[in-house]
């Protein structure tokens, strides 16, 4: 069986930050609540609904805060976006070992799609799993366990590969091993705390760090 790798978008394969927190912000300016311009890296990564019941939104707004959010990242906010440097020949040298490779991110698939489509991801994914936009999946514990079984992959055989700890966590509620990336939005204390099997402190250590995990 191939040795799967699952692997986070936003913050481990592109840098979403920008059009995320712009999206967010947008939101919370159509819904007459404070913007958050410093200190808001968090916002990238956790599903949306949690984001914005962290910042006060009441739990009765939290889908039309996520509509709005959507309403300008539809159109401006997945283009606010670059890939890593070299993230794509990583991918090409985990391919030519013959590993499979699967998206895993809380964002709608609807949306992910099209941001592997723009940067050429999607040529070197052998499935792309993502969040309904009901939000079904959008957390890391149901999304890999339904990659897990899409796949059919044993947990043994797998391994994720994020920049949140919702993906360490996510992934050690599967018993799947789990690598953090230092380049993105998360820090290495946040990873390590939620137990990291592994951090890859640049993209270019990508595909060594994971290939040597599997020798």
């Amino acid at each position: 069986m191939s040795k799967v790798i699952f692997l986070d978008l936003d913050g481990t394969l592109t840098d979403a930050g920008p059009g995320i927190k712009n999206c967010f912000n947008y939101a919370l300016e159509r819904m007459g609540l404070p913007e958050i311009r410093t200190n808001n890296d968090w916002i990238v990564g956790p599903p949306l609904w949690d984001s914005f019941a962290k910042v006060g939104v009441a739990d009765d707004q939290l889908d039309h805060a996520v509509d709005l959010y959507r309403e300008r990242y539809r159109d401006i906010g997945y283009l606010e976006n670059a890939l890593y440097d070299g993230v794509l020949d990583q991918l090409s040298r985990l391919k030519d070992r013959s590993f499979a490779l699967c998206l895993a991110t809380s964002k709608a698939a609807e949306y992910a799609v099209k941001i592997t489509a723009h940067f050429g991801v999607d040529r070197y994914l052998d499935h792309q799993f993502g969040s309904e936009l009901d939000g079904t999946r959008s957390a890391k514990t149901d999304l890999l366990k339904h990659g897990l079984n899409v796949t059919s992959s044993s947990a043994q055989d797998a391994v994720m590969v994020g920049d949140r700890s919702f993906d360490i966590v996510g992934a050690h509620a599967n018993e799947m091993a789990a690598f953090g990336v230092l380049y993105g939005y998360g820090n290495q204390d946040e990873l390590e705390g939620a137990g990291a099997d592994g951090l890859i402190q640049d993209p270019s250590e990508l595909a060594h760090s994971l290939i040597t995990f599997f020798e």
